[in-house]
């Protein structure tokens, strides 16, 4: 699908901003070089620039990127460890599928970036090991659990694979203020997208005019919102408000041993064309929090990717709805 026209490059404006920097600064524009220089002595000099070209570059690709991720193939609501996990996995094992994702903080990674109380290690009970060996972070062994040196390690490694893969799109400073309904081909509910705005607009709703949001369709829609936070637990939440859930399961205490296999024992498709992972798990279940581990949550991540290539695989989807 072609973007729009108003968004397309015009062929002659590179030209002509490159025949005017050279004229302004003598720069050689020839062949593709620039008058540069390397020089960490007090000589370093830049390409010329003009301001607009900055604008042209970011408008043009993120807009274009916003125009066709309007109809995605998997839709992932919050770039936290479960998140970026099912992002990977998805991703690498399904390269024609178009993945977004969807984070309403500036920083992804949710609460990865840190282990417990604010310490910097992270544990990480094995097997789930086997995701950090996959993805090349190195660690401490200590017998039943490993160790990585600092959560950011981990977080900001599977963050830049994510990010490097082509069919892969983060939305970050974006918040998903409601989920896409439609009544499906055999008469049941179905969440067929998210309704999305910028996360600044989201949380100051009360204090302006009416600010509408957009959306994008997707036939599946993973959510992996946590449960702290203002943005905490939205699906399961709005599933209880809009009847589809008939109560929240109300996370339970604090029991490592029985927390993290129910939460990737229960990764699976909570409504249809909507899968649950992460800690969301423990609000919508009734489970056990598991306090300072990660490895259930990169272990239900994976799994959350697995059950949207399910779906995917046992669906007839034609433009981005299943229709059987």
């Amino acid at each position: 699908m072609a973007p729009p026209a108003a968004t397309l490059p015009q062929p002659t404006d590179e030209a002509v901003f490159f025949q005017k920097v050279a004229a302004k600064t003598n720069g050689s524009v020839a062949n593709g070089t620039y008058d540069v220089l390397e020089d960490y002595n007090g000589n370093y000099r830049f390409a010329p620039i003009e301001e607009a070209q900055v604008s042209r570059a970011m408008i043009k690709r993120y807009f274009n990127q916003m125009y066709e991720r309007a109809v995605s193939d998997v839709v992932i609501v919050g770039a936290g460890s479960a998140g970026l996990s099912c992002a990977y996995h998805l991703a690498t094992s399904r390269p024609d599928l178009k993945v977004t994702i969807i984070e309403a903080g500036v920083a992804p990674g949710g609460g990865a970036w840190l282990g417990g109380q604010l310490m910097t290690p992270m544990v990480v009970r094995k097997p789930a090991d086997r995701f950090l060996t996959e993805i090349g972070v190195p660690f401490e062994d200590e017998g039943p659990f490993v160790v990585v040196k600092h959560a950011a390690l981990f977080t900001s490694t599977v963050l830049s694979r994510v990010l490097a893969l082509p069919n892969v799109v983060l939305m970050n400073a974006t918040a998903v203020e409601d989920l896409i309904v439609r009544t499906d081909y055999a008469g049941a509910q179905r969440v067929a997208g998210v309704v999305t705005n910028w996360t600044l607009v989201a949380l100051n709703h009360d204090t302006q005019s009416c600010m509408d949001p957009n959306v994008i369709t997707a036939p599946v829609v993973v959510t992996a919102t946590g449960h702290d936070g203002p943005m905490g637990a939205f699906s399961a939440k709005r599933l209880v408000s809009m009847g589809l859930l008939k109560e929240l399961g109300n996370m339970r205490g604090l029991d490592m041993n029985r927390a993290e296999p129910a939460i990737v024992n229960g990764t699976r498709e909570v409504a249809p064309g909507l899968v649950m992972t992460g800690m969301e798990l423990s609000e919508h279940d009734g489970s056990n929090r598991m306090g300072p581990t990660f490895g259930a949550m990169m272990a239900s991540g994976i799994k959350a990717a697995k059950e949207a290539i399910r779906i995917f695989e046992s669906s007839q989807i034609v433009d981005g709805k299943i229709v059987g």
